[in-house]
Parts: structure tokens; sequence; C-alpha cells
């Protein structure tokens, strides 16, 4: 548990409009954290400069900021204050910042207590000389990560009006590579902490979260026992977060998979193959225990309409179709009418994913003339389509960027990418600008999703 304590608060102000297509970067100082209790081992020092990892590398993800070196730092943070020098002896000097063109400066100090954790932190406004932001946050000597998030998430709200992500996390399939066990995993939004909830020892794909953050849907090619056979299906699952119950959804012949929770988080959405009916691929909603099922699209003829991703008013439904003789990216209304092809051009448009305020689609496109698959940015109404991503392998062709999903606070866009030989997930802003990597490690990702924001 993580406690907070206001010291100061400069009040209600923004510093930063995020409402601009493009946002100029700010110049943010942010020097190493002091250790503020007595000299003693380096396990107060590891805290520390986890502290000030994550708090860096959240504010390097919103693009909203560029770093000072720190060799132009005109004082010692270490033998400085935390606050100016007007508020305490031995304060820190505005005007030393102010001359190296710093807008917002972070200062921050820490200690452990009985196994507690505290970080004192201050932002400021060096413009103006003003404090945005004042807090001491407390919890045990292992949550120095959850720490920091909060702070990153409380000092983004201070200074856009606006709530950062830090603190949420994403659902995504993890593997290792070639004829290796997918599973499900849940982790920061940075890819730490992660950990697994499924088990199968099989396939297990497309996860997706609920809008409560209460479940997880998901498919697993799970072994079952039919008339004494056993036999794998891509049938759908149900985890719950609070009792770790989990239970079959939907395990009817052929593919159930590509769930998309409603906002009433008591339906979804997903794809069924019914080889009962004509084996092709149509949308359908179900309820979460499955026993009430009703069919959205048929066809037209054997045409498959998969993928289905629900605006954040439950009025529009996103899907991938091949109608038209090419998948494309299609809107529909809930019950099915008012069918309207949003993308008209590429080989391969999928996975749709809608921004948070439901006025833009993300989504995977194959460019014929690159051979690669790019990530796509479009307006609801299909107007001013954009390319998010552009980066080659190291043999020089164009790598695959695909499995887009939009942050919780739509400025952000998140996906995989091939370029370094493994499948890693990386973030770029809705304007292609600041694409980060996100993922470090030799393992295969796929189809994350987000969850909802952490209060």
């Amino acid at each position: 548990m993580i406690c907070c304590f206001s010291s100061a608060n400069a009040g209600p102000k923004i510093f930063i409009d995020v409402g601009e297509a493009r946002v100029r970067k700010s110049k943010l100082a942010l020097p190493a954290f002091q250790y503020l209790g007595a000299k003693s081992s380096g396990t107060k020092n590891t805290s520390g400069d986890e502290l000030y990892s994550v708090i860096n590398n959240d504010l390097a993800a919103t693009g909203l900021f560029i770093s000072i070196d720190p060799n132009a730092y005109l004082e010692n943070p270490m033998t400085t204050g935390l606050r100016p020098a007007s508020v305490v002896p031995n304060g820190f000097d505005f005007a030393n910042w102010k001359t190296i063109e710093t807008e917002f400066l972070i200062r921050g100090g820490f200690q452990i207590i009985n196994n507690t954790l505290i970080l004192e932190i201050y932002g400021y406004y060096v413009p103006q000389g003003t404090l945005v932001l004042g807090k001491k946050y407390e919890g045990p000597a292992s949550s120095a990560r959850k720490i920091a998030h909060t702070f990153a998430d409380d000092f983004v709200k201070a200074v856009t009006g606006k709530p950062g992500f830090f603190k949420s996390q994403i659902v995504v399939a993890i593997d290792n590579g070639v004829k290796t066990n997918r599973e499900i995993y849940v982790a920061d939004w940075d890819g730490h902490d992660a950990y697994p909830v499924t088990n199968h020892k099989t396939i297990t794909v497309s996860p997706t979260w609920s809008k409560n953050g209460n479940y997880i849907a998901y498919t697993a090619y799970a072994k079952r026992v039919v008339n004494g056979l056993a036999r794998r299906n891509p049938d759908l699952f149900m985890y719950e977060f609070k009792t770790k119950r989990r239970w079959l959804v939907s395990y009817r012949d052929g593919l159930n998979s590509g769930a998309e929770f409603l906002p009433d988080n008591k339906h979804m959405l997903l794809t069924l193959s019914r080889a009962s009916q004509t084996g092709t691929a149509d949308i359908y909603k179900m309820t979460l225990d499955g026993t009430s099922i009703s069919p959205i699209t048929r066809g037209p003829g054997s045409a498959m309409n998969v993928e289905p991703a629900v605006s954040p008013d439950g009025r529009t439904i996103a899907f991938s179709s091949d109608r038209s003789g090419k998948p494309m990216i299609y809107t529909m209304s809930m019950n099915g009418e008012n069918v309207k092809k949003l993308t008209h051009a590429g080989n391969y448009n999928a996975t749709p994913s809608w921004s948070p305020d439901g006025k833009k689609i993300a989504f995977a496109g194959f460019d014929n003339d690159r051979n690669n698959f790019d990530i796509f940015l479009i307006n609801a109404d299909g107007s001013g389509i954009i390319r998010l991503s552009s980066a080659r392998k190291t043999n020089d062709k164009w790598s695959n960027n695909e499995d887009p999903a939009f942050s919780p606070d739509g400025r952000h866009v998140l996906f995989v990418s091939d370029r370094t030989g493994t499948k890693q997930l990386y973030l770029v802003n809705i304007d292609g600008s600041n694409e980060r990597r996100i993922t470090y490690d030799g393992k295969f990702y796929s189809k994350p999703k987000w969850g909802p924001l952490v209060e």
C-alpha cells in the first residue's frame, strides 16, 4: 500500500497544453535523489537508483520533456536542499536553473525507516519560481517502483491537467520462440514485474481486459475430452482477478477468439467460426458466462468478420472484414447496421484499436511496396490517415509492426515489432514522435492490451 502526504501544492494550473497536435518538449532537470537518512548500507542507494530510473523513464515516455545534461548544472544537487533558499537554509537557487534554461526542476530525497521507504519530492516551474507539486510517499521498501510510478502520474497531472498512465498495467501473450508454449501475462506498462495468469501449457492468445479491470478474457488451445477423445480447440476462457477463478466461456467447434468487453462489463463481443453453420468467421455478442449469444454480422456470403473493437461510448464496433476482397477496417452500429468501410489502401488491414476519446482508430496495415506491416492511425470518420511506425531490421528489410493498443490517456500507442529479431514491445506518440522500445529480452510478445487507469 502506498500512502501520499501533500506537503505543498501549487493549486490547479496548466503548464503544458497536451491538446496541441504536436507538443514542444519542455526542458526538465531531474538530479539524482539525495539519501536523507543516516549513512548505511547499499540497499538504500539501490532504492534511490530504482526510484530515479523509473521516474526518469516514465517522464521520458510522455514525449513532453527533454532532459538537461547533469554536466550543465550550476550547483551541486547533492549538497543543496530540496527546497529553494527562500524557504529553507542551504536551499537551491532558482537563478542557477534559469541560467541553463530549465523549465521544470524535480528535487527528491528518500530514506528507509523500519523497512518503510519514504520519498520526499518536489516539482518546480522554474521560469516563475513556483512549486508545481510537493509530496511525501510512503510504502514498503519493496515498493520503490510503485512509489515512482505514483509520483510520475501525479507530476504529469499537475503540469498537464490530465492523468498519466504509469500505474496502469498491460496484458499480453508471451512465448520464448518456436515450439514453445505461449501464456498470458500481466505486467506494468513498462514490461516490468510480469507474472502469468495462465498455465495451460499450450498456445494461449488474444487477451483482453474488462473496462472495470476485474476480468481478462483470452483464447487457449487447451486440451479437453469430447466423446472420450482428447482434442484441442481455440476456446474462450475468462479469468477473474479478485477470486483467481477461471471458467470456460465459449467452446463451440471452430474459432472462439478476439474477445472485446462492452462498457457494461456484462457482455462481450467475440469471433466464432461455427462449423454447424457456414464455418466462416462472424462477430457475436455474448454474456460473460456464455449462456446468451446473438449474431451481429452474417457475411455477406462467406466473408470473414473478425477482431471487433468497441468504441468507448459502446455505440460503434470497428472490425476487420474481407467482404470487399481484401481485409479492411470497417465500422458498424452495435446491431450490425450502418456498415462503413474505413480503409481503402493496402493489402491487409487488421487489429483496430479505439482511442479513449473515440476520435481515432489505430490499426496494422500491410504495405505492398515495403512487404511489411506498419502501425497506422486514422480518424473515426475515415479521414486523416498517418503512419506511426517505420523501422528496418539489421538486414535492412522493413520490420513488421503490429497489434496496436492505445494507452489509457490516449496520447500513446503500444505495439509489437520484430525489428530486433524477436517480437518486442514499443511505444509511440500519436503524432509518430518519441518512439521507444519498452522490453529488452529474447521473448516474443503479441496482442498487448492496456488495462484501465488506476486512480
